[in-house]
This record gives structure tokens, sequence and C-alpha cells, in this order.
């Protein structure tokens, strides 16, 4: 840096030019010295000095500041003699190469992405003063305040240079503590789990957070007010957030102070409207807060919501809902008053759809829940913007109001923003039921902008190997009607469990629809052949009957019903299920089967969440032909915690197969828990227990046969990750009901990846 400093200094001293002054009183020639790539030409078009033009000395001053702001001259010097101009310049060097040494953690493209250094560019020193301050700029970015950048020049041939950035890197600087002055109400520890930035500790190699950011802190900030606000302190404000760096570079130290101010409670709660043939009294049922509770901005957030969404279902477009918040500083309380502005009823005129490139336009028009002609309903309009969210095939949806062509009329204007919908993944783990595992999967969701589904997957394990293809269309004929094909080849050792291996390879037909906005109902068709082999010559005469090739045909349906505020990480809501289905429509088996089952879950407080689960179902067969032991129930492991896979159940203890039954039942209540880490780790702690019970065979005439439907419980503790490599889950467990010949575990580890 110093180098450039003497350089750029020298350079400056050069470019003080000579200027004459002469007694001609106009140029008569003007000649132009030292140009090699510039064409003379273009020096001269630059110049803004042509023949006949008056001498004076501020005509030469500018065109001696119009050539140097081309950037292409190192060294311009102008001198005038009896009407002859001559120029004279040392042109700038060309870049030949740009190169990084010394960097590790940015790599070499990262950093040239940064700065605009090129090779076949003009090199200019404010150009690389200007790229070091950014370098400089992206590791502190990155967290690292004591990293140095020095930028080299090698000169070559033909007045070209290679440009190298010399760059240490230096250690990470973290956050070393962050403390507040001026709380009272709630400590540091409080206040530091409310704010994005973090101190550094062992397990800070998970995240960033550590690393000192003047934005996050400037975000923090926020996070701190709205905290508060949320609190009922309503005067809060931070007085200043200062981050210092320690001598050595390697620590920050941040200190926040605030002041809290009083705390208020809500005084009076009003709604006035100007809206025509409305009582304000409808709405206070939609107001989130009463008289004397603690004063909460998020309330008010809400009620504001609340109010607009009713008003929406009224027909009322554009309303505009604001609150009026008066504090009173004597008592202590604040007085909300919301005020409704009149607006019309409208109705839709159209929709605009804006931002799809590659996705029709009528697989997002599908997804509105209003129509041209309707009657505009902003509870619709959000539900629209939920469905094309719920595509997965949009980095951003934006659905907006647009006045019409009229007072009464609207415009729907839908603005998206498309991502990749295509998905190549390679994944590896390991998990106690099924061992080490690789998976290949590759899918398109939006399949040339139709929104159809296609995917094919393969997954290798110690105990199974399974290769699936699916295609899905999501709106069969132009309707709500979601139709699919399906095509699998399985084969699983199930020696350890029952002495036999299992191949099914087949295909199917799906169809669903949906009867309410909860409910869905899909229907299926499969068929499929299947192979007993490898029977142990000393197994269950139970399985050796079973040893052989049959076909399955079979038609099922499944009820869904759905209210849940998230399908992925669900803490709210609940679902309920029903399965049934029945094979004989050719084939060789002939049962039938019906499945129950629900999940409950509920927030106890913030990250805190219990989910309560139950299950039930029956499997018989009809006519001469009994339930095979591929299409009967097994419970255990990841179905009944504390016991193996296949664990529980009717079996042959002469030889200690599993056998599986034709009833079973199960239910699970678990506590979800945070475990003192931050949020942003995923890192999760869990209560639960676990009972259940399976039971009934066909053949039940050998004494080695045990059938209890006696109950079976376990509880247990666990510790789930939501790492960046996969989920991962740890269960220890313990029956403390079970039968004598029921197969025990105590240790779970389920560990899956995708990259």
């Amino acid at each position: 840096m110093k180098f450039l400093q003497q350089s750029l200094l020298s350079s400056v001293a050069l470019a003080t030019v000579m200027i004459v002054p002469a007694y001609a009183a106009s140029v008569t020639d003007i000649r132009v010295v030292g140009s090699e790539r510039v064409e003379p030409a273009t020096v001269l078009t630059y110049l803004e000095l042509q023949k006949g033009d008056a001498i004076t000395q501020d005509v030469l001053d500018n065109a001696l500041k119009s050539l140097f702001a081309t950037g292409l001259f190192a060294d311009v010097q102008v001198n005038e003699q009896n009407g002859v101009v001559t120029v004279q310049v040392v042109e700038n060097p060309v870049i030949n190469q740009v190169a990084f040494e010394g960097n590790d953690d940015l790599t070499d493209e990262q950093l040239q992405a940064e700065i605009q250094a090129r090779p076949r560019q003009v090199f200019t020193r404010t150009s690389v003063q200007s790229d070091v301050a950014r370098l400089y700029d992206i590791y502190q970015k990155n967290g690292r305040f004591s990293a140095s950048v020095e930028p080299k020049i090698i000169k070559l041939d033909q007045n070209r240079v290679n440009l190298v950035f010399e760059i240490g890197e230096g250690p990470v600087t973290e956050i070393n503590s962050i403390r507040f002055v001026g709380n009272e109400r709630f400590d540091d520890d409080q206040l530091r789990s409310v704010i994005t930035s973090k101190e550094s500790h062992w397990y800070s190699v998970l995240s960033s957070n550590d690393r000192y950011d003047q934005d996050r802190l400037a975000y923090d900030q926020e996070q701190l007010r709205q905290f508060y606000l949320k609190e009922g302190y309503a005067d809060f404000r931070v007085l200043s957030a200062v981050a210092e760096l320690s001598q050595d570079k390697e620590s920050f130290y941040i200190t926040v102070t605030v002041d809290e101010g009083p705390r208020y409670k809500v005084g009076d709660v009003r709604i006035n409207s100007q809206l025509r043939n409305l009582d304000p009294a409808t709405l206070m049922d939609q107001v989130s807060f009463t008289k004397d509770d603690w004063y909460n901005a998020e309330d008010v957030k809400d009620t504001i919501d609340k109010v607009t969404r009713k008003l929406g279902d009224m027909q009322y477009a554009f309303v505009n809902v604001v609150p009026d918040v008066n504090r009173n500083r004597d008592n202590q309380t604040i007085d909300v008053v919301f005020n409704i502005n009149e607006t019309p009823r409208v109705f839709v005129e159209r929709i605009d759809i804006n931002g799809n490139v590659r996705t029709m336009d009528k697989v997002i028009r599908r997804q509105v829940e209003l129509a041209e002609g309707d009657a505009f309903n902003r509870t619709l309009l959000s539900e629209s913007e939920k469905n094309i969210n719920n595509l997965g095939y949009f980095a951003k949806v934006d659905v907006q109001t647009l006045p019409g062509s009229s007072p009464d009329k609207t415009v729907v204007d839908v603005n998206v923003e498309e991502q990749s919908t295509g998905e190549i993944s390679l994944g590896a783990g390991f998990s106690t039921a099924d061992g080490p595992l690789a998976d290949f999967r590759i899918r398109e969701r939006n399949l040339m902008g139709s929104g159809q589904d296609l995917a094919l997957a393969a997954t290798v394990a110690g105990s199974k190997t399974e290769f699936d293809l699916s295609y899905t269309e999501p709106h069969f004929l132009e309707r709500d009607l979601l139709a699919g094909i399906d095509a699998f080849h399985m084969t699983r050792d199930q020696q350890d469990e029952s002495s036999f291996d299992q191949k099914r390879t087949g295909g199917g037909l799906r169809m669903g629809y949906p009867l309410s906005k909860n409910m869905r109902q899909t229907w299926r068709y499969r068929f499929e052949n299947n192979e007993i082999t490898n029977v142990d010559s000393d197994a269950s005469l139970y399985i050796r009957n079973q040893e052989g090739t049959w076909m399955t045909s079979a038609v099922s349906q499944r009820l869904d019903y759905t209210d849940l505020d998230s399908r992925i990480f669900p803490t709210d809501g609940y679902t309920l299920w029903f399965d049934t289905e029945a094979a004989g429509l050719g084939g060789d088996a002939q049962y039938v089967s019906g499945k129950l089952g629900g999940s409950y879950y509920y927030p106890i407080a913030k990250s805190w969440t219990l989910n309560l689960m139950g299950e039930g179902g029956v499997i018989s067969g009809y006519g001469d032909e009994n339930v095979r032991i591929n299409e009967r129930y097994f419970l255990g492991g990841t179905t009944l915690r504390g016991f193996e896979k296949s664990g529980v159940g009717p079996r042959d203890i002469s030889t200690d197969d599993a056998l599986g039954g034709n009833q079973f039942y199960r239910g699970t209540a678990e506590m979800t828990f945070p475990v003192g880490l931050p949020e942003d780790l995923g890192v999760s702690g869990h209560l639960f227990t676990d009972f259940g019970s399976l039971w009934g065979v066909d053949e039940n005439s050998s004494s080695s046969l045990v059938d209890e439907s006696s109950i079976r419980a376990a509880g247990g503790v666990g510790l789930s990750w939501r790492s960046p490599m996969g989920p991962v889950r740890i269960d220890l467990s313990k029956p403390y009901l079970k039968e004598d010949y029921d197969i025990e575990q105590v240790f779970r580890f389920s560990f899956g990846t995708q990259f």
C-alpha cells in the first residue's frame, strides 16, 4: 500500500504540466506524442480542442482535465508554442492478469467477483485503491478485522502489468462479550437471547453469528425495540450501541446502553369507523387485548390484521385501519383507538400475473381463490398468496390490489420471482434400523413450467435397496384433481427379524382431490409382485409356509384432515387420517384393512411443544386366504421406541422369528423443549413415552407361538438437531411395560444428509 501511495504522488508530480503562454491567439496545429495503444485521433476527441480555437489558460486547463478523466493515461503534458499545441502522453499499462495470494477462507472466485480489476482493462492506481478498500470490507464482513491486503505490480513488456493482491487473512475476530447498560427489568442473558449477534462459545463453529457485523448490530437494536414494545415499554430507546475492537484485533466487546422507561397498561380500547352501515361493535371481537392488559405492540398489529381481514370478508377493499396510540404518562396507560376510513365495496376487474418467465400463467392463476367478476375478499386474497407460496416454485411472491377502471373495481396484481425447481442430491447417512445408507435423487417439481412433478430416487442401505419413479400431474383435466403414476423395486433383508429376504416390484396409480379447505381424499391402485426368498432351514414353520411368489392387486383410499401451522415443523394444530385398502381384484392376495389416526400439537410456551399421537389398524383376509406376512403390521423401532424393529407382537419363541400381526394400536406423548443453545442452531430436547400393542395371526396351532394383546410402553429422552448436513436424532428409552419375549432397544440413532 505504501508503494502505491508513493507511486501515486510521483504520478501527480509528473502531471504538473508546463503550460507556456504564447503570443498566438488561436490554435494552428495539434500534435500527439507518446501514444501507443490509443490512436492519436482518439486522443484528439478526448482533448475537446480544435484548430482555430482561441488559446487561453482555461482552455488548456480543461484539455488537461479531460485527458486525465479518461483514465487512460498515467501522465499528460500540454505545451503550446507559436500556436502549435503539443500533447505528450504516457499511457497507463494494461492488466495482463489478476491474482490473489494467501487467501484460504475466501476463494479466488469470491474475491474476483467483488473487485473491479479485470484482465485487459486499463490499470489505474485509483481503481486499485478502491479494490483494496473493497477487499478489506469483504474480510470484515466475514469477521476477519485483522486481515491485511497489499497490492503488488509486476511489470511486463508491451506496457502490461500483472496485479497481485497479497492477503494475510488473520484469525476470525469473534464477539468476546455483549453487555447491556441501563436494563433493570430484563437481565443480560434475556436480552442476549433476543438479538442475533451472539457471544463466542465452543459450539459457535456451527454458526457465524459470533462474528461482528455492523449491519447485524443495527438490526439487533430494532429487535430490542420490538421486544420491549411487546412487553409494554412504549418509551424504550437504545441510547447507544458501541463495538470496541481489542488491540490484538481478535475480539470485539459490544456494549448496548438502553433506556427502558415505564411499563404501560392498556387504557381505553375503541374502534372508530367511517364505513357506512357498519357498527364498530361488531368488530370488537377481533381485538386481541382488553383494558388493563399489559400493552403489547404485537397485539396491536394482530388486531389490525384481523379487522382488515374481517372487513375484507364484508367486501370492503382498500380499508385503512390506523391505530391511534395515546400515552398517559401520569397513570402509565395507553389508550388505543383503531380508526377505519370509509371505502367502497369493489369487485375484481382482472388478475394480472407478472415475473413468471418459465412457469405458465395457468399454474399460478389456478392457485388464486378469486376470479374476474367476484366480489373482492381480502381473506381469499391472503389465501391465494399462501397457495402460490406453497407451490415452492418462487423465491418471492407479492400479491397486491391496484385501483381498477372505476371506483367499484380492483385489479389483483400478482408478482413472482422464480427460483430453481430442479433438484439433484446425493445423500449418506446411518440409522440403527437400516444401517449405513446412500441416497440419490433427481427431481423436477415444475416440469417445463407446467407444474408437473417428475422424480427418480434410489436408496442403498445395509438392509435394503429401493428404486422409485413417480410422475404427478397436480391439475389433471384442468381441475383440482391430482393424478400420478408410480413404479418401484425394493429388496429388504429381514433375516435378523424373521429369517427371510423380501423383494417387491410393481407400480401404481394415484388420484386425489379436496373435499374441503382442510380435507383431502386420495385413491390408489397398486399392483406388485412379492417374493419371499432365502428362508432359513431352521426358520419358524409360519415363515417357511410364506416362501414363494405371489401377486397383489389392491385399491386403497386415504382421508386427510390437516390444520397445522407448518407441515414440516408443526408446533400448533392437528391432523387426522383414515386409510382403507382392499386386495383381491386379480392377483393372489385377498384382504381388507383399515387404519385410523391423529396427531395434535399444542404450544405450551415459546419453543415448548406438546405432541399427542394415536393410531390403530386392523387387517383381515377373506375367502380362503390368510393375510400374508408382508401385508401384516409390524411394531417397534420408529413406531414404538424402546423396542427393536419388529420387536413387539406375535413371535415363534422356538426360533425367535417375528411374525407380524393383524391388529395394532400405538400412541405417543412427547414434549419438545429448548436445551439452552441458541435457537438458530436447531437443537431441541425431547421427553416422551410410547405405548402400543400388536397381536393376531391366522395360524395359531403351535405351542411355540406367543401372541399377547397386552399393552407395551416405554419412556425416554431424545435430542434432535436440524444440522446443515441433514436431520440428526438420538433417543434413549427404556420399556416399563413389556412381555418376556419382546426385544428391547435402549439406544436409537438416525442421521441423514443431502449435498
